[in-house]
């Protein structure tokens, strides 16, 4: 997630191209409705509790509260980027507040939503909810 912690904070190039192939292979026979929200997103790779996560960045709390709903097609993207193949197949759903700059996090795996400092180290902390 973009933080101060990451080297190229305001170089998103990387993250943005992933986001576009990812939609463009993956979600291009989906509703437009999604596809036009996840344009809005940024698709990256993090860790969590030294485990891959995949992360999609949002906007806004209403667009991760609306992705959160429809976590189905993110399991295979999952599975080709991280070849993490055991059934934890975990996406964060994020959106930063801009008041006091901490993320909240629709996890996947737990279904819940969660309060996260940061991602970019192998282990993130998480300040409970």
């Amino acid at each position: 997630m973009s933080d101060a912690q990451t080297p190229q904070n305001q170089d998103r190039t990387l993250e943005q191209a992933l986001t576009n192939k990812i939609i463009d292979d993956y979600f291009d026979n989906s509703e437009s409705w999604l596809r036009a929200i996840l344009r809005m997103c940024i698709f990256s790779l993090a860790h969590l509790d030294q485990k891959p996560v995949f992360v999609v960045e949002c906007p806004n709390q209403a667009v991760a509260k609306r992705l959160s709903r429809k976590t189905y097609p993110f399991r295979g993207i999952v599975y080709y980027l991280t070849d993490y193949l055991d059934g934890h197949d975990r996406t964060l759903f994020c959106y930063q507040e801009v008041k006091s700059g901490k993320w909240h996090c629709y996890d996947s795996s737990t279904q819940s939503w969660k309060t996260l400092s940061h991602l970019q180290a192998p282990t993130a902390s998480t300040d409970s909810q």
